[in-house]
């Protein structure tokens, strides 16, 4: 029989500390942070007046990224000022991400709860401030007593309404980043491992290791996979920051 001897699952989704306090998932999330502050320092730093190219060019096309397909369909032109503050996010979320196709590595940082949470926290902080910046205490009175339901059904409404935008929303934005980028490295792992253990298979098993070509087509199809997932839940992210900070500026819509 195969010998596949799969790595306990803490090993797998937690890495050694590099010293106390600080592992490696720390270390992927100071490197992202660092490359997209690197990229557009860099980008700043060129004649405006030049036709973009190289790192200006990526640099713009992340803005323009972000106004267009963003800014514009949940927030309108009044959410351009957003602009930087969501462009860090996705930046972020997508760089923390990358690792996860990586040989060897095979971890994104948002694979760990830790990341996710911390950065649907801010995204809670933001759109509460938001909410009592542009609407007072009757953004909250809208939410425990909402005008536009029957007065029979608002105390309900109103508790539902209350523990989805003030508990539900930050956790099911940190688990939905999470869960997904949890499967996808456990997949390419699990693979990975599996066309290993066949491709170095024990001569009596000389058989296996032709055979090491399936699994290994399939952790190809299932990193090109992951490269598509690693954006698109980037995005989602991110688009779902734009909606929440443009429906607490303006509840009524």
């Amino acid at each position: 029989m195969l010998a596949l001897e799969f790595p306990p699952i803490n090993e797998v989704i937690r890495w050694k500390d590099l010293f106390p306090t600080f592992n490696k998932i720390a270390l992927i999330a100071c490197v992202a942070s660092l490359i997209g502050i690197l990229v557009y320092f860099l980008a700043v730093r060129r004649d405006p007046m030049v036709a973009p190219k190289g790192v200006r060019n990526v640099a713009e096309v992340g803005v323009e990224f972000i106004e267009d397909q963003i800014v514009m369909q949940t927030m309108g032109r009044d959410g351009l000022g957003w602009t930087p503050f969501l462009l860090s996010i996705f930046i972020f979320v997508y760089l923390c991400n990358l690792p996860g196709i990586i040989p060897i590595v095979y971890m994104p940082a948002t694979a760990r709860m830790a990341i996710p949470l911390f950065l649907a926290i801010i995204v809670w902080i933001t759109y509460l401030v938001v909410g009592f910046k542009h609407n007072g205490f009757s953004y909250l009175g809208g939410m425990l007593w909402p005008r536009t339901v029957p007065v029979a059904m608002r105390p309900l409404v109103g508790l539902i309404e209350f523990l989805s935008n003030i508990i539900l929303r930050p956790f099911s934005l940190a688990v939905r980043l999470f869960a997904n980028m949890l499967a996808g490295h456990m997949l390419l792992v699990t693979f990975a491992l599996l066309t290993n253990a066949m491709l170095f298979a024990e001569t009596k098993q000389i058989l296996l290791k032709p055979m090491s070509i399936l699994p290994f087509f399939m952790l190809l199809f299932l990193t090109a996979f992951e490269v598509l997932v690693q954006i698109l839940q980037a995005y989602i992210f991110t688009i779902l920051t734009a909606v929440y900070i443009g429906l607490a500026a303006h509840p009524e819509h």
